[in-house]
């Protein structure tokens, strides 16, 4: 357990306790919870949805929402009690002794106002730079914060920037005046890998270059792996484990940290045998190499093109070359991952090949036929065959239907059994996807991310697909979750021959699902491997860049070392 450490920190916090009032109910979120964080040290807190990071990063900076009530604890910055404080006792020490990063920079920063505006409203606020010295000075902040040309990004307003653009200016605004401690509350967790990297890497050298103390929020033990001098573990409120980060990866106490690291993609060890994902081993299962060695590919892609147009401002016939020139197969039982950063093509060529958009050019070839111009009843039976997980499914699902009418919805519109025998596939499916048949009446609403996600794995099994296209399906969920499904998926597939295709930005996920790794690059398909001779050897710079950028590469280098 996390005891209360004697020491004198520039951060202290003792026995907080924090709770929130919904609907008439009171519901604890912090439970006696002390943690120190020293001058200069990185403190990650890491943990679940829902185990109370966050809030405990909001007491800090005194920006719990109204439901939220202190009921007992310290928070001392530099000795400066902090709880108990007005809002507007508190306005001086956010930003200038207390600065925050957030999570989303799309929520965070405002719309209808210019970066640079933005930036030098930060410096006015604490007195830093006057209404005429303050412009400039924004400049020189967003060029700190390693943003490329900050004289045309103060020109620009959000939308126009990318998202690793975006956080930087708000790590920009949350450096202005110098903070002592500044906390980084999932700040890139909306990210790719490398942009991820590239963040992390400029917020590590600023920190350490000014003695800034940081406090990590995050749910990626990879991450905290990587960049924290500590962790510190947090379930159900509490404050569970905490130590050195060394100690943490190498000798955890605490079952639940234990768990932790065991599902964290990026601190898995490399499995021993490339024909198998690393979790799931079933004796009984064929190896795909086999298998296709044995008979022609499932789908079978050649020369895939897609273009958009752009507006007329872009020129004449101007389009954007979203896919170019794209070719691969996927065999029976076999997981063909396509990896890269947003804006690669990868989603677009999953479109392509389930016929949810038409190819400029190329062919598509499913079970020996060519599907790639296939309209009308043809391309409902294609339907039947292959089908897709989306990758949130706090979305993909009707909030308005329960969990059974949500897996027969592929039943009714093919008109497959009767409504009693759907309702005994439905059935059947939870049970095969670890529900309870309980959930068939719950409302998506009432379960948690990991369950729904196992309903819409469900929904896409109605049917007895060949082909699962599975599009970036455990981005949204946390990291214990996310093992449970990605195990889901390859039992699944031992059990029924089911070829997936999985869309990821996160090679770290990759290794442990896929047994061939494509790499995708600008709409086009860089190199095409067995899973660990890509890891192992990449062919490519921009392969070993991605490899590189793997959240727990860091921690994995000094455990291999030591």
């Amino acid at each position: 357990m996390g005891g209360c450490a004697m020491t004198d920190p520039l951060l202290q916090v003792r026995d907080l306790e924090v709770g929130y009032r919904t609907g008439g109910v009171d519901l604890p979120a912090l439970r006696g919870v002390c943690l120190d964080v020293a001058p200069g040290e990185v403190v990650a807190v890491v943990g679940e949805s829902g185990s109370g990071k966050s809030t405990l990063a909001h007491a800090v900076v005194g920006l719990l929402p109204p439901n939220a009530s202190v009921e007992a604890g310290s928070v001392t910055l530099g000795g400066d009690e902090l709880l108990g404080r007005s809002e507007r006792a508190m306005r001086p020490i956010r930003g200038a002794r207390i600065g925050l990063v957030p999570q989303d920079p799309t929520v965070s920063l405002n719309p209808v106002q210019r970066i640079g505006r933005q930036v030098a409203e930060a410096l006015r606020v604490h007195g830093l730079a006057g209404r005429r010295s303050a412009p400039l000075a924004a400049i020189d902040l967003l060029e700190r914060a390693g943003l490329p040309e900050p004289h045309v990004r103060a020109r620009q307003y959000p939308h126009e920037l990318s998202g690793g653009m975006r956080q930087r200016v708000l790590i920009a605004i949350a450096i202005a005046a110098g903070p002592a401690l500044l906390i980084a509350d999932e700040p890139t967790s909306a990210l790719d890998a490398t942009v991820q990297k590239r963040i992390l890497d400029h917020l590590e050298t600023l920190t350490r270059e000014s003695g800034t103390a940081v406090l990590l929020v995050t749910h990626d033990l990879g991450v905290a792996a990587d960049r924290a001098d500590r962790i510190a573990v947090m379930s159900g409120g509490r404050l569970v484990e905490q130590g050195p980060t060394g100690r943490i990866l190498a000798a955890a106490t605490d079952p639940y940290t234990r768990t932790l690291l065991a599902a964290a993609p990026g601190l898995v060890a490399r499995p021993d045998t490339a024909a198998e994902p690393a979790r799931v081993v079933v004796p009984a299962r064929r190896a795909p190499t086999e298998t296709v060695a044995a008979a022609s590919p499932l789908v079978s892609v050649r020369g895939l093109v897609k273009d958009f147009p752009l507006p007329r401002s872009a020129g004449r016939g101007a389009v954007l070359r979203a896919v170019d020139d794209v070719s691969f197969d996927i065999g029976r039982g076999e997981t063909l991952a396509l990896v890269g950063e947003s804006g690669s093509g990868k989603s677009t060529t999953a479109r392509l090949v389930l016929r949810l958009a038409d190819p400029t050019a190329g062919t598509v070839t499913f079970d020996g036929a060519d599907v790639t111009g296939l309209r009308g009843e043809a391309w409902r039976a294609l339907r039947r065959r292959a089908q897709l997980v989306y990758q949130n499914p706090y979305a993909s699902l009707d909030p308005r239907f329960s969990v059974a009418e949500v897996i027969v919805e592929p039943l009714r519109a093919f008109k497959v059994g009767t409504a009693a025998e759907r309702r005994a596939r439905a059935a059947d499916l939870v049970d095969r996807v670890a529900l309870p048949e309980s959930v068939l009446d719950r409302k998506p609403v009432e379960l948690s991310g990991g369950q729904r996600q196992r309903v819409a794995i469900a929904r896409a099994l109605a049917l007895e697909p060949d082909l699962v296209v599975c599009d970036e399906p455990v981005s949204a969920l946390d990291v214990s979750v996310q093992a449970q499904v990605l195990d889901l998926l390859a039992e699944l597939q031992a059990q029924q021959q089911l070829a997936y295709l999985f869309i990821s930005h996160d090679l770290a996920v990759v290794r442990r699902i896929a047994h061939r790794v494509g790499v995708m690059r600008d709409g086009r398909l860089l190199e095409v491997a067995p899973t660990e001779t890509l890891f192992a050897s990449p062919r490519e710079d921009y392969t070993r860049e991605l490899l590189a950028a793997v959240a727990g590469t860091r921690a994995r280098k000094v455990e291999v070392a030591s």
